[in-house]
């Protein structure tokens, strides 16, 4: 479609349509001049920092906040005009926990079925379901705060998810999950997506963005991009990655950012990232020069790039600083390790 053709004929066949938005905070800019659509049923995920404009964006779309300026549309529905229309026909899962922890099981989801006014039949049916999809029979009544995390979060998109809404916003879902139940909460969201049903997800967690269909990195409230995982990635199309397993991985990086071939590079785990300024570049070359210098090499070779390489390239491509992005890999980093643990 044509970006002359009218809003509303444009967004009848998208879930969310969003144009320039824009939050200002007094003189601080949260989010900045947006704009990105997605599609029924898709899986779209927010991959960004702490402070990039993820969760204030999610307020706006779900009517909880007043776009400064700009046009969005979640649903048909003009967030700006009519806030109260959206809310009814989205499912929102916050970013803190968003259920009522002194309640059991049974009473936060009868609790939120009043709230979206389900009768009496159908409030059952859904209870059944909710129930059933966090595998929670025969904890019914446990109080919420005694369950563990992953089933806290399986309940919390469940109540979510009550009244069967057709898009659904969840803001770090997973957060301080294990990884099983991490996993088994990406497959309710597959779930989701294969019914037909939308979900724009934000993410600190760069393996959950591989589930994405389409992701959009934020970066101090603008989008720096946008495409699948591995549209992101061609962007090391022409710039090979090579992957360095070496005693002293610090000096080793040291080393190789100073040589003539390397453009950069970065710590990845106990490994070195380097990513070469050509296709040209041996990295035999590379583990000479290490050599030289006394560090011992245990492999070097070329690797796929990862969305942290992306992730880090597109922050400074756009000119943030690398400890914009600290708070992201710290916890992707750790969770690498806590799952081959």
């Amino acid at each position: 479609m044509s970006a002359t053709e009218p809003l509303n004929s444009r967004s009848a066949a998208l879930a969310i349509d969003v144009r320039g938005l824009t939050r200002r905070f007094g003189q601080f800019v949260a989010v900045n001049d947006l704009s990105f659509s997605v599609k029924q049923g898709e899986i779209f995920g927010f991959l960004g920092a702490n402070g990039a404009g993820k969760s204030t964006t999610i307020r706006m779309l779900c009517g909880l906040l007043r776009p400064t300026s700009g046009t969005a549309l979640v649903g048909g529905v003009d967030v700006s005009r009519d806030p109260e229309g959206v809310k009814r026909n989205i499912g929102y899962m916050s970013q803190k926990f968003s259920l009522y922890e002194t309640l059991t099981v049974d009473q936060n989801i009868r609790f939120f079925g009043g709230i979206y006014g389900l009768s009496a039949d159908r409030l059952e049916q859904r209870r059944s379901f909710v129930v059933e999809m966090a595998g929670l029979r025969g904890r019914e009544h446990t109080l919420t705060r005694d369950l563990p995390g992953g089933w806290r979060q399986r309940l919390a998109l469940g109540c979510a998810i009550l009244h069967e809404p057709r898009i659904v916003f969840l803001d770090e879902p997973t957060g301080g999950v294990d990884p099983l139940s991490r996993r088994r909460f990406w497959d309710l969201i597959g779930e989701l997506s294969r019914d037909g049903v939308t979900v724009l997800v934000t993410t600190h967690y760069l393996d959950e963005a591989e589930h994405c269909h389409r992701i959009a990195i934020i970066h101090e409230g603008r989008l720096a991009a946008l495409g699948t995982a591995t549209e992101l990635k061609q962007v090391f199309a022409e710039r090979p990655i090579i992957e360095v397993h070496a005693s002293r991985p610090v000096d080793a990086m040291e080393i190789l950012d100073a040589h003539q071939r390397v453009e950069k590079t970065s710590l990845f785990g106990t490994a070195v990232h380097a990513v070469l300024k050509d296709r040209s570049a041996d990295p035999l070359v590379l583990s000479e020069a290490l050599q030289s210098r006394g560090i011992a090499v245990q492999s070097i070779e070329v690797v796929s790039p990862s969305l942290e390489d992306v992730f880090l390239d597109v922050v400074e491509r756009v000119g943030g600083p690398a400890l914009a992005s600290a708070s992201v890999f710290a916890r992707a980093s750790a969770d690498r390790t806590e799952g081959r643990a």
